[in-house]
């Protein structure tokens, strides 16, 4: 591993991001705790946590960063037809942590994961101090897909997504997305390019950009319930 930063346990005091290496890309800083407030200062800067069972705490602010504006999630004909037909029941925070769980579960191009105990214990943490949401979609009260993240000021951030059925993580994301228009939220990180991201009309900005947005949108007081997002948005479908 190249020469990074190594941080204390407390206080966590992270670098610029404008040091993270560019290969590999963004890496920051090792180290620190997962605590929430931690966490949350880590996210406010455009850095998150990524590391597997084996690493130290890793951290990472990559450049470019891939983030999705509400505005423009590409919903294609079939997939509104989907919508329109009610497959699932969706719900928001009844499943954090099943939805967790299943996002940590390995994938079919990975045998492993990056979701360890140390970090699903940390963002159920985040999850009850208010600060983790997740969206769920059910079919027979089975969990079917859904995903998590977290939200600080009017800005939410994509951690991961699942789906045991077809269009379940993509059905999550559209209630998701017109949750966060309804409440004026300007931008989702979506942290690293993916095809299946870039489908969906996630793009790539500059960190530097990234930064600018969350200098200016993390410190919103936002109007948000989540209880009210699961009782009014969805109401049509539970």
């Amino acid at each position: 591993m190249a020469q990074i930063p190594w941080l204390n346990d407390y206080p966590v005091k992270f670098p610029p991001v404008s040091d993270a290496l560019d290969y590999p890309d963004g890496l920051l800083a090792a180290g620190g705790n997962l605590s929430v407030s931690t966490l949350l200062e880590a996210y406010r800067r455009g850095i998150f946590p990524w590391f597997s069972e084996t690493e130290p705490i890793l951290w990472w602010s990559p450049n470019p960063r891939m983030v999705l504006l509400p505005e423009e999630l590409k919903v294609s004909r079939s997939l509104r037809k989907f919508i329109k037909k009610q497959h699932f029941t969706v719900t928001c925070d009844q499943a954090f942590s099943q939805v967790m769980q299943a996002c940590a579960e390995p994938r079919k191009e990975s045998s492993g994961t990056w979701i360890s105990d140390e970090m699903y214990s940390a963002y159920n943490e985040l999850h009850l101090s208010g600060h983790a949401h997740s969206i769920e979609c059910w079919q027979n009260d089975t969990l079917v897909g859904g995903l998590y993240g977290v939200a600080i000021g009017s800005v939410f951030f994509g951690e991961s997504m699942f789906s045991r059925a077809t269009n379940a993580s993509k059905v999550a994301l559209y209630y998701l997305v017109e949750q966060l228009k309804q409440w004026n939220f300007p931008l989702i990180d979506c942290q690293v390019y993916s095809e299946h991201l870039a489908s969906l009309g996630a793009r790539p900005i500059s960190r530097e950009l990234f930064v600018d947005y969350l200098n200016q949108y993390c410190c919103h007081t936002s109007v948000t319930n989540w209880k009210e997002f699961h009782t009014t948005l969805l109401g049509e479908n539970t």
